[in-house]
């Protein structure tokens, strides 16, 4: 079974659609929890009309209220009340395509090395065309999204980290990594963001090279730094 872990905080407008998304699904043997995370919204009115259409659909379908901790936190409560084995960690402004999850677990089931699986996805009117899993890379820059399907065996006993602002996704794919866990890539895009939500704004990569000034940059430097320090990744200064 596949725990499908949804932590909402003032997302009413999409959470919606990603629902209906989780409805469609080919994969059926799923069971969703949403964490609301302290919303302020109204979107508790969208998680509660869901219930009946989740029971009618014969999927299991568990609500967790909380005082606003951070999507970390979130994502981990939820962790602890999955029962599946394996884990979806969707953000509330994705929906996913209806084959989303059957091609996760497929891809899993016909690679039993690998500890993830990861597809290629859309941001607003643009293809995020991904690459097969190289450990390499993933120590030198973030490339891979929150929303892969993870074995729950592979999933680290810390949970997310609660203490990082920016890229908890890139220091949960270090960690699996760092534990041999490898991930297996997908070439297709299964699933959209919609531009503004949880998922990170994005800028053409030209500007993290020539426009170093820019805040969204210097946010974007300022984080990465912190990762690599966690991970042991800062080269030593020169002499």
């Amino acid at each position: 079974m596949i725990s499908i872990i949804i932590p909402i905080y003032n997302q009413r407008e999409k959470l919606g659609r990603c629902l209906e998304s989780i409805l469609s699904q080919t994969e059926k043997d799923i069971e969703v929890i949403v964490v609301n995370d302290g919303s302020t919204d109204k979107c508790a009115s969208v998680i509660e009309e869901f219930k009946e259409k989740f029971r009618l659909a014969e999927i299991s379908y568990k609500v967790i209220e909380q005082e606003n901790k951070g999507a970390p936190n979130a994502r981990n409560r939820g962790f602890q009340a999955a029962k599946g084995d394996y884990l979806f960690f969707c953000d509330a402004d994705v929906a996913l395509d209806r084959d989303c999850l059957r091609e996760m677990i497929n891809a899993l089931r016909n690679h039993p090395e690998a500890a993830f699986a990861y597809s290629s996805f859309k941001f607003g009117d643009k293809l995020f065309r991904l690459q097969e899993f190289d450990a390499d890379k993933l120590r030198r820059m973030p490339y891979i999204s929150s929303m892969s399907l993870i074995r729950t065996k592979n999933f680290p006993q810390a949970g997310w980290d609660e203490n990082l602002k920016k890229f908890q996704d890139w220091d949960l794919w270090l960690t699996i990594s760092e534990q041999g866990g490898k991930g297996i890539w997908i070439d297709q895009p299964l699933f959209s963001a919609c531009a503004g939500g949880t998922m990170s704004s994005w800028l053409p990569s030209f500007a993290y090279k020539f426009f170093p000034w820019l805040p969204a940059v210097k946010r974007y430097n300022n984080a990465a730094r912190v990762i690599k320090k966690k991970h042991g990744l800062l080269l030593p200064a020169k002499k």
